[in-house]
């Protein structure tokens, strides 16, 4: 069993930054693969970026290439997303997910899941 919970979130203008955190409790961490996703009112869940077990590998969506990373520090069971140059359109509850596999995580299928945090951008 993993428990997650995300901290972080906030209001900020155009342009600003913020930075997500993910705490987890639970065993064998640095086994998952890790995720942030988000969701917008009236949207589907998307998958923003994730984080193989080692951090030796990432991948982001287009729309947040060259202004979000996601880390990990395994010896204190974090995961991390740094958000710069954020735009409107970044407003949403974002989560925080892990599954010890890549392919469901990424279908938003992961085994376990935050509870959010909510992210507003104003212009």
């Amino acid at each position: 069993q993993v428990q997650l919970v995300e901290s972080g979130g906030g209001s900020v203008q155009a342009g600003g930054s913020l930075r997500l955190s993910c705490a987890a409790s639970g065993r064998a961490f640095s086994i998952y693969h890790m995720g942030w996703f988000r969701q917008a009112p009236g949207k589907e869940r998307e998958l923003v970026a994730d984080i193989n077990w080692s951090g030796a590998w990432t991948y982001y969506a287009d729309s947040v290439k060259g202004r979000f990373t996601i880390s990990r520090d395994n010896s204190k069971n974090t995961v991390s997303l740094q958000m710069n140059s954020l735009k409107p359109e970044d407003t949403a509850v974002y989560f925080c997910a892990a599954d010890k596999l890549t392919a469901r995580l990424r279908a938003a299928a992961g085994d376990y899941w935050g509870q959010g945090t909510q992210v507003t951008v104003s212009s």
